[in-house]
């Protein structure tokens, strides 16, 4: 009896141990793959904001909020599924899709570059501010299918980025790691959006405050919001520019073309090996700087090939 017991203690210890480890495989793939995603995730926290423009502060939380409903309904129920489905039936189509995501955000992020040395002083940023809608049920409707819309796409980003992580993981696996992704992504995405649209109400209150430092800070929030705005938009799109180009190069050196990846990847090394307190600090810099013009380069063509097709008019 005591022997019996004896075992199944040690059993249960096994199962335990195991549990634990996969729990930390599925911590560190969740962590490599999330890694992996950010230039689509800091893209998607730039233009998100663009969606509450022009409506009634009060409207602005709840926007998010049904924004955010769909960005998780469009990573769980539908992106989810079809990247288990893809893993599990057509793995051999993973990079190949990869490098497809890769180009759209080389062109998204070259585009973007485009539109803004291109664009002339004081015209729009989003044709969005100018919808002809005066209705504000019909409007705010509006503005969330097109978030929604634009976030399907960037969604599907982020889910194959993470499942090109995590492909030789097993099915079960692979579907915790997503899951927790969409979640999480979602979570910081929305609610670091929410904190941005409110800045400017919670610095206008604070800058009313009769006492000296909050009114201060009031004033600070207020002014901070445009730069970081403005910001954000930089950094997202260079890593759009950064991300993409890198699946791009990666997926070349899969299919045998690694001639161009090597020559970028040594010339990295040799400069951080001219720099030995800093070197790998150095070599990843270098790394992402030319994958982010080679990003820039493959963008730009991609747009000019666009809009010749398109037309210039109709691409934007």
């Amino acid at each position: 009896m005591a022997s019996g017991i004896l075992a199944l203690l040690d059993d249960v210890a096994a199962i335990a141990k195991l549990a634990t480890a996969s729990l930390d495989d599925i911590g560190a793939a969740a962590m490599r793959a999330g890694s992996k995603s950010a230039g689509v995730v800091i893209d998607d926290a730039a233009v998100t904001p663009a969606y509450v423009t022009g409506l009634e502060p009060v409207r602005e939380l709840p926007i998010i909020w049904r924004i955010a409903k769909g960005s998780l309904f469009n990573k769980v129920v539908i992106l989810l599924p079809l990247a288990l489905l893809l893993s599990a039936f057509l793995p051999f189509l993973i990079t190949p899709i990869l490098m497809l995501g890769g180009a759209y955000l080389c062109y998204e992020g070259a585009e973007k570059v485009v539109e803004k040395l291109s664009r002339k002083d004081g015209e729009a940023d989003s044709e969005l501010d100018h919808l002809p809608y005066e209705d504000p049920k019909e409007l705010e409707d509006k503005k969330v299918a097109g978030a929604v819309r634009t976030d399907l796409i960037l969604s599907a980003e982020i889910m194959a980025i993470a499942l090109g992580e995590i492909s030789d993981s097993n099915i079960f696996t692979q579907a915790v790691v997503l899951l927790v992704v969409g979640v999480v992504i979602t979570i910081c995405v929305y609610g670091a959006v929410a904190i941005i649209v409110k800045m400017d109400d919670v610095g206008l209150h604070l800058a009313k405050s009769d006492r000296g430092f909050i009114s201060s800070v009031g004033d600070f929030l207020v002014r901070a919001m445009p730069i970081l705005l403005a910001t954000l938009s930089v950094v997202g799109t260079a890593a759009m520019l950064w991300v993409g180009g890198q699946i791009i190069l990666h997926g070349m050196e899969v299919f045998g073309l690694g001639w161009l990846p090597h020559l970028i990847h040594g010339f990295a090394d040799t400069v951080g090996g001219w720099l030995p307190v800093a070197g790998a600090a150095a070599t990843w810099i270098v790394n992402a700087a030319l994958a982010g013009v080679f990003g820039l380069v493959l963008g730009y063509i991609i747009v000019l090939i666009h809009h010749r097709i398109v037309g210039p008019k109709e691409a934007h």
